[in-house]
């Protein structure tokens, strides 16, 4: 993946961007952004004080210059600033059928990027795998998306592990800001759940999980080798047993409802996504969801 040309690359990079730019202009120019809220008030300017208006908004410094009361004007903005936390650890490169999770993260941090240009939003990234990779700070432009999608694509990590604790903690370090922070990884990973509540006090959380349908359920395949990306590990399994099959459809059942169960506690927006997924279905029903909540 990492051995292509440049010229290769620059192909990938406009490929998806033309395979996701109808459902853009389609769907997310509108729906990505009235489903979320601006960063609230900003100042606009001073006028005089009128009867009726609020006694908190008299500019007392402007009043005592200009010898009567003078008020601060304030607007709504609907500016959004947009990061994408990103998962590249090698668990990220795994993948049995259209895609790997890594290609399927790509498409949809594409999306949603160009969703912020269509709307002069700010769009920013971080990179993790056991560290922090790479840190883009949230900035306008279709370069700066296509520079985002690149980097998620390609950028080459120093680690093989997840440490989604390490990620959480350093956004909420360095985005000063609130954000829209979306959240892409397999989710597998712990020890997260304090620094995650602390990152989505202060700001919008959706937790996307990109998985593989392998993950989800073990096909009745005969004898496998199964290995873990992160550690190397590998076992070997009689998938073809139905007592096999049917544990790890329990453990895999259990460990989502605990997955879901945490993000509603800590009042994060949650989405999973398979790589065989049509992923603008997914985001389309998504948006429709969170609009009914809000």
């Amino acid at each position: 993946m990492f051995t292509q040309s440049v010229s290769d690359i620059l192909k990938k990079i406009r490929r998806i961007e033309i395979r996701t730019r109808n459902p853009v202009a389609e769907m997310f120019r509108g729906e990505y952004h009235s489903r979320f809220k601006g960063q609230g008030l900003e100042f606009s300017e001073v006028r005089e004080y009128q009867p009726g208006d609020n006694y908190r908004d008299i500019d007392w410094n402007v009043s005592a210059r200009l010898g009567q009361l003078y008020i601060k004007k304030y607007r709504e903005t609907r500016e959004l600033r947009v990061v994408f936390l990103v998962d590249v650890s090698s668990s990220q490169e795994s993948g049995t059928r259209s895609m790997i999770k890594r290609e399927r993260i790509a498409e949809l941090v594409a999306a949603l990027s160009f969703s912020a240009v269509a709307n002069q939003d700010l769009a920013g990234l971080i990179l993790f795998s056991d560290q922090v990779e790479r840190f883009l700070p949230p900035r306008k432009g279709r370069n700066n998306a296509l520079e985002i999608l690149r980097e998620v694509l390609y950028y080459e990590p120093k680690g093989k592990k997840t440490s989604l604790q390490a990620a959480c903690e350093y956004a909420y370090k360095m985005l000063k800001k609130r954000c829209i922070i979306f959240i892409l990884s397999d989710w597998i990973d712990s020890g997260y759940e304090r620094s995650l509540k602390i990152l989505a006090a202060k700001n919008e959380v959706v937790a996307l999980q990109v998985v593989d349908d392998s993950e989800l359920e073990l096909p009745p395949a005969g004898i496998l080798s199964l290995k873990d990306p992160e550690t190397g590990e590998e076992i070997w399994i009689n998938s073809s047993d139905p007592k096999l099959r049917k544990a790890y459809q329990e453990v895999i059942n259990n460990e989502q409802k605990e997955l879901q169960e945490f993000f509603r506690e800590c009042n994060c927006d949650y989405l999973m996504i398979k790589t065989s997924d049509s992923y603008v279905s997914s985001l389309r029903k998504f948006f429709a969801l969170r609009g009914k909540r809000r």
